[in-house]
């Protein structure tokens, strides 16, 4: 195991095997219930007739867990070979539509961190505290462990807390911190980090994996503090508009954006943006998507993932050959994990050494209302898809969509010559 020490539900969340086609994480579906008849699917954008399988992989997924938004887009050798938009009778997806995508949001904080570095901006090495106040509540002590809690820790999750130790992940505490600190919903950041300062840490930092929101909350203040801009400013400006991406913004927990999706759950709770106790539908105020901005805030189409997924590739527009080096380091000293694959900066990466050489890397969200997928395969494909529920009915995971993906991608015996970045991505 190369010393590695991972919780073993530290990445439930996540698929934990997306190189190899299987899945290891936690089923993400509801309750079995009786099924009804499957929608019919209606798909617009831009295909050809030898990716019929990733068309056939999505209609399947779609109509099996009775989703009414998807879409997917396919590149190869660095050409946009597929853009798709699929939904049932009751709304018109395009492939341009834009759909809320949680986690995949780590990626682009990594990323600004990581040019920050490259500027000359700061270190990984650096502790949080250098840019972040990091005082506690009154009252209440800071673990002295804070202060070796590093940006290279936050963002491959060795931190130092641990959710799944605790079942307390304060992204999604609201009611507790405001009580706690006795403040009102919604939470600003600074709240949750006050309330967290007085914590204590579960391991020393460095030498336990375990997945962390808050991790990329702080990332995304470090780069506030440093730059002096808000963080999707930064991100937008340094990061997105070199690559040609417009469109992708953070989202926000009720109002929509022009072409945002709506989004489904079979849930409903207590909202968590005011004190007024109401009861909403999960995707609208269970959780705040102002407090998710780095590490799950982002909103973007299939089109946008796959074309940020391509920074992260040789000769990158944003990212020199160092940063990617970084993006893709190993872990000190915690290493691979059993399953053969660790947590590089803000993707998961699996090295490949059998029937080929490099590396895949790809990472899954999960939010009320959304599930999103994207990976980078080591021989030259990737792919993102992204949907607007994580939850039905039907009690089916939802993490099969990586091996669907997987399994079409190898059905395909000639890919298109066509390259559709000029049409989708503006």
């Amino acid at each position: 195991m190369n010393g590695t020490t991972v919780s073993r539900r530290a990445f439930g969340k996540l698929v934990g095997a997306a190189s190899a086609g299987t899945l290891t994480g936690a089923a993400l579906g509801g309750s079995p219930g009786r099924a009804a008849p499957p929608p019919i699917m209606v798909t617009t954008g831009t295909t050809a007739a030898s990716l019929s399988p990733f068309d056939s992989a999505m209609k399947t997924y779609m109509q099996a867990r009775h989703i009414s938004a998807g879409q997917l887009a396919v590149t190869y050798k660095g050409r946009l070979v597929l853009a798709c938009g699929y939904s049932d009778q009751s709304a018109l997806i395009q492939p341009t539509s834009l759909f809320r995508v949680a986690s995949l949001s780590k990626s682009l904080t990594a990323a600004a961190l990581l040019r920050l570095v490259q500027d000359g901006k700061l270190s990984l090495g650096d502790p949080v505290g250098k840019y972040v106040d990091l005082t506690p509540p009154a009252g209440q002590a800071v673990d002295p462990r804070l202060a070796n809690v590093t940006l290279w820790r936050i963002l491959q999750h060795t931190g130092g807390w641990d959710r799944d130790a605790t079942n307390f992940d304060p992204l999604f505490k609201d009611l507790i911190i405001a009580r706690s600190l006795g403040v009102p919903l919604g939470l600003t950041h600074a709240d949750v980090i006050r309330f967290m300062s007085g914590q204590p840490l579960l391991h020393d930092p460095g030498s336990y994996v375990a997945y962390s929101n808050y991790g990329y909350l702080l990332a995304g203040r470090v780069i506030e503090a440093v730059t002096g801009q808000p963080y999707e400013t930064y991100v937008r400006q340094k990061l997105l508009a070199p690559m040609g991406i417009t469109r992708m913004v953070t989202g926000d927990s009720i109002a929509r954006h022009t072409g945002e999706v709506g989004y489904a759950s079979q849930y409903d709770g207590t909202t968590v943006l005011d004190n007024s106790g109401a009861i909403v539908d999960a995707p609208y105020g269970t959780f705040n998507m102002r407090l998710h901005d780095a590490n799950g805030g982002w909103i973007a189409s299939a089109v946008d993932l796959v074309r940020w997924a391509s920074a992260f590739d040789s000769g990158s527009p944003i990212l020199n050959s160092t940063s990617l080096g970084r993006a893709w380091a190993v872990p000190n000293p915690t290493g691979v994990n059993a399953n053969g694959w660790y947590y590089g900066l803000g993707w998961q990466v699996r090295p490949v050494t059998t029937g080929g050489t490099g590396r895949n890397t790809w990472h899954v969200g999960s939010l009320p209302g959304t599930y999103s997928i994207v990976a980078r395969t080591y021989h030259g494909l990737s792919w993102a898809a992204v949907f607007n529920r994580r939850d039905d009915p039907s009690g089916l995971t939802y993490g099969d969509i990586d091996p669907a993906l997987w399994a079409a991608s190898r059905a395909v015996t000639s890919w298109p010559t066509h390259n559709l970045w000029s049409k989708y991505l503006a």
